[in-house]
């Protein structure tokens, strides 16, 4: 089985990845991208609604495992050629953080849980993909 990650985006940036299977991090940038490989599964996490708003949204909004593909660039307006990966994303439930901030090993006990949300892409253990799923009602395959 692959690795688990946590990729950090605004929730409308996630559903343009959603529609159209894909997923971004990094403002695009591709290195955080080579990181994960085919099969490793990603939970993404948005801090708000909308990129650069600052109303907090604070909840989990995706999650998929990782295609074959390597990463790819776009052209998604005039000089923003942001690169992607393939993702195909499972049927899941947006859910809050807040209720689990006291079961994941990543947030247990830490005031400052939301810190290393801001490198965009962390990598997280099976106990707390595990939980995250579970809680988002996602129909993982067997």
């Amino acid at each position: 089985m692959g690795k688990n990650w946590i990729a950090v985006a605004s929730a409308d940036h996630v559903s343009l990845g959603r529609k159209a299977g894909f997923m971004q991090v990094c403002h695009g940038k591709a290195a955080p991208l080579r990181r994960i490989h085919a099969g490793d599964r990603v939970v993404y996490y948005s801090p708000t609604q909308q990129f650069r708003a600052k109303q907090k949204l604070q909840m989990f909004t995706a999650l998929g495992i990782v295609n074959k593909t390597e990463p790819y660039q776009v052209e998604m307006a005039p000089g923003f050629c942001p690169f992607r990966r393939d993702i195909k994303w499972v049927e899941a439930e947006e859910i809050s953080i807040l209720p689990l901030l006291t079961k994941l090993e990543f947030t247990a006990g830490k005031q400052n849980w939301g810190y290393q949300m801001r490198f965009g892409l962390f990598p997280i253990s099976d106990h707390d993909f595990g939980a995250i799923a579970q809680a988002m009602k996602a129909q993982l395959p067997a």
